[in-house]
């Protein structure tokens, strides 16, 4: 069950092992092998953007796939204030991990980001996401994982938010960077729940598991790749008591 892959994937260490648990899972070997590849592409930037802020804190919340790389990556962006792992598009009394994990809630895996706009832009986090931090082209899945609740889709907070994304979709679309429609939905934020303690700060706590390995520090090197200037090495962590 998708709610159980995590937990399959997290204690994976060695090669054998996680070739072994692809063909379980049914997970095609050559998107595995391609994965690390397609995270280090530069989209171009928004041609629509935010205008000039004079506030010092906004916040975006971004879906696309297990929440623990897509806050790792934005941990590690400067100008991003707090990185947060939650479920989004679904009621409370489901925003629990093993109920978001049946894919019946509603709800996406989500990161809620926290950033200064006098730093960095929406949009430019938007190139970020759509850059290095997911595959905008897979439909309720990334990789390993599949189910709606690992749907690609940016949690608009504003009208403007949604406007901005929407218009960078059609412009990634038309360009025809991947070979694939972009699959992302532009939603709405109707309310954001902070996941467990447990999943905060995963990957900056379990860089070890063979999940992580595999599927999200290839994406912290990609943004060090792609993004430099915007790349910070010592992660935004959350405040919360240390996982197991």
């Amino acid at each position: 069950m998708a709610a159980s892959r995590h937990s399959l994937w997290t204690f994976l260490s060695s090669g054998a092992a996680i070739v072994i648990a692809a063909a379980t899972c049914g997970v095609s070997l050559s998107l595995i092998r391609s994965h690390a590849a397609e995270l280090d592409r530069a989209v171009p930037p928004p041609a629509v953007d935010e205008t000039s802020s004079t506030q010092r804190s906004e916040t975006l919340i971004l879906a696309g796939g297990c929440f623990w790389g897509i806050q790792g990556v934005f941990q590690h962006v400067r100008g991003v204030q707090q990185a947060v792992s939650g479920y989004d598009g679904g009621a409370a009394g489901t925003a629990h991990y093993q109920m978001v994990g049946t894919g019946t809630t509603g709800h996406a895996e989500s990161v809620r980001i926290t950033y200064d706009p006098q730093l960095i832009t929406y949009g430019q986090l938007l190139r970020i996401y759509f850059s290095v931090a997911t595959d905008p082209t897979q439909v309720n899945r990334q990789y390993p994982d599949t189910g709606t609740q690992y749907r690609s889709e940016i949690f608009a907070t504003t009208p403007a938010q949604a406007k901005i994304a929407a218009a960078y979709i059609a412009q990634l679309d038309s360009a025809k960077i991947w070979d694939r429609p972009i699959a992302t939905i532009v939603g709405r934020d109707t309310g954001f729940y902070p996941a467990e303690a447990y999943h905060q700060n995963y990957l900056a706590w379990h860089p070890d598991s063979g999940y992580i390995d595999m599927f999200d520090l290839p994406k912290i090197a990609a943004l060090q790749k792609v993004f430099p200037a915007m790349f910070q090495s010592r992660p935004v962590l959350v405040d919360v008591a240390r996982g197991s």
